[in-house]
């Protein structure tokens, strides 16, 4: 089968970038990297408690601050859909923090009733969820600071988000399902078998054509918005698939687990595009919003100087 030219050119780019790029982020393991909506910032969420933020330049990655105040780790962090200078942060402190890196401030502190471990803001702006581990998703109203709507589950929440159109809101779960809500009622819709064991982690394609679901049993899985049919599954990752990411034209799916690379897979075909290397499970993968650039992070040790000690640093793949 002859490639398409779209993968033709990606993997002559790739394969003259084919290094990735690592930038000092924190002192401890980076649980999440995330591009502000413009792609001009990086940030990145630790074990450390700290969140950071790296502006681009033309070939690499300069850190402009790091942020303080958490008392536990930072677990998920996510930007303003539309506004570059706001980015939130979700912590086992039992709060999530609104940052402005113009003030280089926290300008809210939300109190919330678990350890927080996932959070998404709404493509309208106007609210953030956030899931913590007893299952529970509270809606917060990102001018106000106050909670508009908490949920308790029945079931094991993994990751939450809105779809494109902010009509909708999709949880993954501990049994293999994909349950959607309608927005902003929060009735229950539809409940999608998607995969034999736990969902791990969901990603919308910035077309609105797609969504995809990563699990336990290795799969992802790509599905049809309207349908909400399954379209392909891809499966060359052996491990449980931790991690998501589409590209910013919706031609690209990078995937991660605890096998050393990425994959990085074509959308429409499902075949391989490329795979990145990496010497650890990978935690976080996130495309840049304008271009074919990704960042991640793994858990690395550094095994220069002390193979215990973790090295928490933000990694670019596809600079030139």
């Amino acid at each position: 089968m002859a490639l398409s030219p779209y993968v033709q050119a990606m993997q002559e780019l790739f394969r003259a970038n084919t290094r990735s790029r690592e930038f000092p982020a924190h002192g401890a393991k980076v649980h999440s990297v995330a591009w502000s909506c413009c792609g001009r910032r990086l940030a990145s969420g630790s074990f450390d408690k700290t969140a950071s933020v790296f502006v681009l330049e033309k070939d690499r990655l300069v850190k402009e601050n790091n942020y303080r105040g958490h008392g536990d780790s930072v677990d998920q962090l996510c930007w303003h859909p539309s506004n570059p200078d706001l980015f939130v942060t979700a912590s086992g402190d039992k709060t999530i923090r609104i940052w402005d890196v113009r003030t280089t401030k926290c300008i809210a502190t939300v109190n919330t009733k678990g350890e927080n471990i996932n959070i998404c803001w709404s493509p309208d702006g106007q609210t953030i969820a956030v899931g913590n581990k007893d299952d529970v998703v509270t809606f917060i109203d990102a001018k106000t600071h106050r909670s508009k709507a908490e949920e308790q589950f029945k079931f094991e929440v993994n990751e939450i988000s809105w779809n494109n159109d902010n009509n909708m809101f999709f949880l993954t779960n501990g049994n293999g399902c994909i349950n959607i809500l309608s927005y902003p009622e929060l009735k229950p819709i539809q409940s999608i078998n998607a995969h034999p064991s736990n969902c791990i982690c969901i990603k919308f394609d910035p077309m609105g054509k797609y969504f995809a679901t990563g699990s336990a049993d290795a799969l992802v899985s790509l599905w049809d918005v309207d349908e909400l049919v399954c379209v392909r599954c891809f499966s060359r990752l052996d491990w449980p698939v931790r991690t998501l990411s589409f590209s910013h034209d919706g031609k690209m799916l990078a995937s991660a687990s605890e096998d050393h690379f990425i994959d990085i897979a074509e959308v429409e075909t499902g075949e391989k595009l490329w795979e990145v290397q990496c010497e650890s499970p990978t935690f976080t993968v996130a495309w840049h919003p304008k271009r074919p650039l990704l960042a991640f992070a793994c858990d690395d040790k550094d095994g220069k100087y002390d193979s215990s000690r973790e090295a928490g640093t933000v990694k670019l793949f596809g600079l030139p």
